[in-house]
């Protein structure tokens, strides 16, 4: 693992500008907002200005984090490279534990993931380290549990590559 970045600090400026905007549309929309609309509007990129049509407008948002398991961050860090970016702009993490399959104890387990998957761990290690995104080697933890532990606070978006991951336990993320 290389980073855990989600320190009060960052948590506080989170929530900060979640207030503020939210402030920005409530005095826009005059009516009373969601759970889904405080998550969403809560990190709109432009809250002044952004039209804020229901069913019409597409939202710009801020997320707090982005996650990636090992299968899909492949492609997804693969994408990022075509950006000619030099680092990711949101914190982000490559958790490896999707390609480890379950089949004979997990001692085992782990040591042939490794040995099957080794190119495509190594390529994430390096696109991690070269990025600037945390990096959670096979055998870490399950990208569920430790994006709960270690990113997730109530009122955070994270953009996950897992489909349940996101949700952080239900910590309303």
């Amino acid at each position: 693992m290389v980073e855990v970045d989600s320190t009060p600090a960052l948590v506080a400026r989170s929530l900060a500008r979640s207030a503020r905007n939210l402030k920005t549309v409530r005095s826009r929309l005059r009516r009373p907002l969601t759970l889904a609309d405080k998550l969403l509007l809560g990190h709109l990129d432009d809250p002044e200005q952004r039209p804020l049509e229901p069913g019409r407008t597409q939202l710009k948002l801020r997320p707090d984090r982005v996650a990636f398991q090992d299968v899909l961050g492949q492609s997804g860090m693969l994408q990022f490279m075509q950006t000619g970016l030099d680092r990711v702009a949101v914190p982000t993490t490559i958790h490896c534990d999707h390609l480890i399959q379950a089949r004979r104890g997990s001692v085992v387990d782990l040591q042939e993931s490794r040995s099957e998957n080794g190119e495509v761990y190594d390529f994430l290690r390096s696109a991690a380290a070269r990025y600037g995104c945390g990096f959670w080697e096979p055998g870490a933890g399950i990208i569920h549990q430790v994006i709960l532990e270690n990113y997730a606070f109530p009122g955070c978006m994270i953009i996950g590559t897992d489909s349940h991951t996101p949700n952080a336990g239900g910590l309303g993320v």
